[in-house]
């Protein structure tokens, strides 16, 4: 099993992500500056709302992957800066339609976009970053890149619209939740490491070896994600717990419980859930259940098998920083959760 790397992290990981990110900084750099250049509009709320959230203090993650993984290969001209950028812009525009189905007040700890500016403004200023990613796909002039970005951006709206229809069914299976997941998280995590074997024109293996790889650590992320909601760990990260609880979701520490809990404890649930109706003291409850029925630690150990699947398919590349940092990723998503 895989060892948790850098203990010698804060407790939010943030030396992870700052050691990534030197990795990667001149080319990080021309990304942000691509981002700010094409957020631009005569339009001025356009700018404004999207500047909100990209500023709100977002890691990078999928854009640095797409520029990790083009290093790992060792591509050395300028497409993945693009390329990154559109990676980027397709994320972002995923996170402004989700606030406003989840009806979100918070991003990071922040105003969500939909509080400050409305629902209306959030959706439409989506929509124009999803048009940016497309543009600088264009750009980019590869048919294969736009292929793949293109159907990671109608797999992540399908997941969507997927966990739309499973949410407050606490019939939900573990098949179908990690269906929503693997589209609407794993699925641009394994484009964005996918594009940098493609970028230096790589073998066929190496490509689906990133793929792979992306994808095991963007299902092992939102695992942890989700298992986190119904941790003390999640204040720390200066997140507020429970909110999967309040909107009804179902996610896989909940339908552990139920399918583990008496006829007395799925009647709550599904007051709780189907009905969303609660009350002072449910979040408490919910929480208490978890821990009776180990669900949140059984989140944790998938999400490490996953870990574990990610961190294989490196084993094709040579040793070397870039490949030691996205093995750290995988150990950064995990301990996130201790």
């Amino acid at each position: 099993m895989a060892t948790v790397a850098g203990r010698e992290d804060d407790r939010t990981g943030q030396s992870t992500i700052d050691r990534l990110q030197a990795l990667v900084a001149e080319d990080l750099r021309a990304v942000n500056r691509l981002i700010v250049d094409k957020m631009d509009s005569p339009v001025s709320l356009i700018p404004q709302l999207a500047g909100h959230i990209i500023a709100s203090g977002g890691k990078r993650v999928r854009p640095i992957l797409t520029l990790l993984a083009a290093k790992l290969c060792g591509y050395t001209g300028q497409r993945h800066v693009g390329l990154a950028a559109s990676v980027e812009f397709i994320h972002t525009a995923t996170l402004l339609h989700d606030d406003v189905v989840d009806e979100s007040l918070l991003r990071r700890g922040n105003a969500s976009a939909n509080a400050l500016f409305g629902n209306k403004p959030s959706v439409l200023v989506g929509d124009f970053l999803f048009s940016r990613a497309f543009q600088l796909m264009v750009a980019d002039g590869s048919l294969k890149v736009l292929g793949i970005l293109s159907e990671a951006a109608a797999v992540i709206a399908e997941g969507e619209v997927l966990q739309l229809i499973t949410a407050n069914d606490t019939t939900t299976s573990e098949e179908s939740y990690l269906e929503v997941i693997t589209a609407k998280t794993a699925k641009l995590f394994e484009a964005a490491c996918r594009l940098g074997a493609i970028v230096a024109e790589r073998p066929a293996v190496e490509e689906e070896a990133l793929q792979a790889y992306g994808r095991n650590l963007g299902i092992d992320f939102q695992l942890v994600d989700d298992a986190l909601d119904y941790s003390a760990r999640q204040a720390v990260l200066g997140k507020a717990v429970g909110d999967d609880f309040r909107e009804g979701k179902l996610t896989l520490p909940v339908i552990l419980a139920y399918r583990r809990g008496s006829e007395e404890e799925r009647s709550y649930w599904r007051r709780v859930l189907e009905d969303v109706d609660q009350s002072d003291g449910d979040l408490d409850r919910a929480i208490a259940l978890l821990d009776r029925h180990g669900t949140v630690a059984d989140t944790v150990e998938r999400a490490r098998h996953y870990g574990i699947l990610a961190r294989d398919a490196l084993d094709l590349f040579p040793e070397g920083v870039e490949k030691t940092a996205l093995a750290h990723l995988v150990d950064f998503c995990v301990s996130r959760a201790f």
